[in-house]
């Protein structure tokens, strides 16, 4: 008796854990009906998600909170426009000096046989093309751009699986757990599309945000690299708390610098190319 109520409770809890798991991509397919729909019903819903009421009305209000939705009678608007979220390519564009020199300062982190996780963040992208001569060193990715850089060179390098997030260019969602929770990183290089101090780290897509926390999961330190101006930027989808978080790299002063680094943060200015040649 004791045996098979507990062979219950294992089936319980397994499947609380494969909720949980597709909660993410519930929320973005969700969103994006509402986005591409304007105005929906609840009925409407339920029926194109294949879940109960509850669990929609429970998602309608945790998008609300995160501001890509307002919830209206029975149903729920989109207030999202559906460029939130600039093209990988114009991204690396922006702030490149800053970029790199962030990425220059991570290169102090990494240490001879550390295996890393590089995250796919255009500013980690500086990072991994740095990378390209190191061979005693392997290095995890979700990004098909980092991968493209350091495939047939430099270290070792594994691919985590996942669905295709096009946008940019990474691997997604609840299958890269399959990998990861196999995997022990000695350090993660994250990106984020903002930070603050309420809020911790956040992107604009729920199952990107997903594998962002699996990762910090696996890892002994963790490392964020972003610019300046990502500081007090809020996005939709919380992507890490601060409480994982070891080390940030940026490149100027921000507002709470000094509250992250009461929470046991260190935080690292990264030199500009005028103080390097200065230093000459």
């Amino acid at each position: 008796m004791a045996g098979r109520i507990a062979h219950i409770r294992s089936n319980i809890i397994n499947a609380e854990l494969d909720q949980k798991a597709l909660a993410p991509q519930r929320w973005e397919n969700l969103r994006a009906l509402i986005r591409d729909s304007g105005v929906n019903r609840v009925e409407d819903l339920c029926r194109r998600l294949n879940v109960s009421a509850a669990t929609v009305r429970r998602d309608l209000y945790l998008l609300e909170r995160g501001g890509a939705i307002r919830r209206v009678h029975g149903g729920a608007v989109s207030v999202e426009n559906r460029l939130d979220e600039s093209l990988f390519e114009d991204k690396t564009n922006l702030a490149v000096e800053a970029k790199r020199a962030i990425a220059e300062a991570a290169l102090a982190f990494i240490e001879p046989d550390d295996t890393i996780y590089l995250d796919g963040g255009s500013t980690v992208l500086e990072l991994a093309r740095l990378l390209c001569e190191r061979r005693n060193l392997t290095v995890v990715t979700n990004s098909l751009r980092a991968a493209h850089e350091l495939a047939g060179r430099g270290p070792r390098l594994i691919v985590i699986g996942g669905e295709l997030r096009r946008l940019s260019q990474t691997l997604v969602g609840p299958l890269t757990r399959l990998i990861l929770q196999e995997l022990h990183l000695d350090k993660a290089f994250m990106g984020t599309m903002g930070f603050a101090l309420k809020e911790g780290l956040t992107t604009t897509d729920p199952s990107e945000a997903f594998t962002k926390e699996a990762v910090m999961g696996q890892a002994r330190q963790v490392i964020v690299l972003a610019d300046n101006s990502k500081a007090g930027k809020v996005s939709f989808a919380s992507a890490g708390r601060w409480e994982k978080i070891h080390v940030l790299i940026t490149d100027k002063p921000f507002d709470f610098a000094s509250a992250l680094t009461g929470k046991g943060i260190k935080i690292v200015r990264a030199a500009n190319p005028k103080q390097k040649s200065n230093r000459k």
